[in-house]
């Protein structure tokens, strides 16, 4: 997987393929709804994450690979911004390309491990059209429950546990973005009402897996990033708090729907010029505000803030992979 290159032309000859169309600037013209983009009515095998391993190979295409997750929140409230996602993605490529041409991406459908039949979905890397047409297979469950979260943090154990990536024998991270509108997961439920992530992912598993061990373990393989979708009248103010314990303000950004593409060129092109050029053992972000940290809500299940990756994290997982 990974292989082809991006262009317009492949973008426009697939919108028109199913009825759309793209306007001088490469954007999907006309409003529509999420029900009109993703009409998926169970999870596509192609996205299925049990028993999956995805990688990111170095190609004569793309010789230094630069993988990108790109996780959305696929309950109830956020079908929009998978919308506009979709509508700007041959402008979020093409800007990328000018300057990154080895960038690949997978997209995720991410729900809530306590409540939902499908709470994640995990693509291929892709570097082409084929982004677009696995995004558009995300399923829509619109579901959620009524715990004030969605399992977000499913996108950091799936890239720790799940992904293999070139770029790591270069000493670089992945790139992982997380989209949504409600406060961070204190911890991914080994069993929900539905399912749970054992299950889902076909992985043995002892217990639930807490958010902090987890933050650790996915932090020297990827530069985390999450992007907090304010499209609402009243702002949750638990939500920064919860994030601000692990994420500092280059990582947490808040953002409106009129202007994600443009947050997630900024992110990936800032973090290949900078931190991802810094060597993996030993990085560290920037401390958590004080104030922010304080400020965390009580969850029900404890947890402690992290703000470094411990040296020997990655030695260990690397030599744990077989390459």
């Amino acid at each position: 997987m990974g292989y082809g290159n991006w262009n317009r032309a492949s973008f426009e000859s697939y919108n028109r393929s199913r009825g759309r169309d793209v306007d001088s600037s490469g954007r999907v013209k006309g409003n529509y709804s999420n029900q009109d983009m993703f009409r998926a009515k169970k999870v596509d095998p192609a996205l299925d994450p049990r028993n999956v391993m995805r990688e990111c190979c170095d190609s004569a295409d793309h010789p230094a690979t630069i993988p990108v997750i790109l996780a959305l929140d696929v309950t109830g409230s956020m079908g929009q911004a998978a919308v506009e996602v979709a509508k700007e993605l041959n402008v979020i490529m093409t800007k990328l390309y000018d300057r990154l041409p080895d960038v690949e991406f997978m997209v995720m459908g991410i729900g809530d491990l306590a409540c939902d039949c499908a709470p994640i979905q995990i693509s291929q890397f892709e570097a082409d059209i084929r982004i677009a047409d696995q995004l558009e297979k995300i399923y829509f469950e619109f579901g959620g429950g009524g715990n004030s979260y969605e399992s977000y943090t499913a996108a950091w154990y799936m890239g720790a546990r799940h992904t293999k990536l070139d770029c790591w024998k270069r000493g670089k991270r992945g790139i992982l973005i997380t989209m949504g509108d409600e406060p961070l997961n204190p911890y991914l439920p080994l069993k929900g009402m539905r399912t749970g992530l054992g299950e889902v992912t076909g992985d043995i598993l002892q217990a639930d897996v807490e958010t902090g061990a987890l933050y650790e373990e996915c932090l020297p393989l990827y530069d985390i990033y999450h992007l907090n979708v304010e499209h609402r009248a009243r702002i949750d103010e638990r939500i920064e708090p919860s994030f601000r314990r692990y994420l500092d303000k280059k990582h947490y950004r808040n953002v409106s729907m009129s202007n994600i593409a443009d947050v997630i060129v900024e992110i990936i092109m800032k973090a290949q010029a900078a931190d991802l050029k810094a060597p993996l053992v030993g990085w560290k972000t920037e401390a958590p505000a004080a104030a922010a940290v304080q400020a965390a809500p009580a969850e029900e299940k404890t947890e402690t803030t992290h703000t470094a990756a411990r040296g020997g994290i990655l030695g260990g997982i690397l030599r744990g992979i077989s390459w």
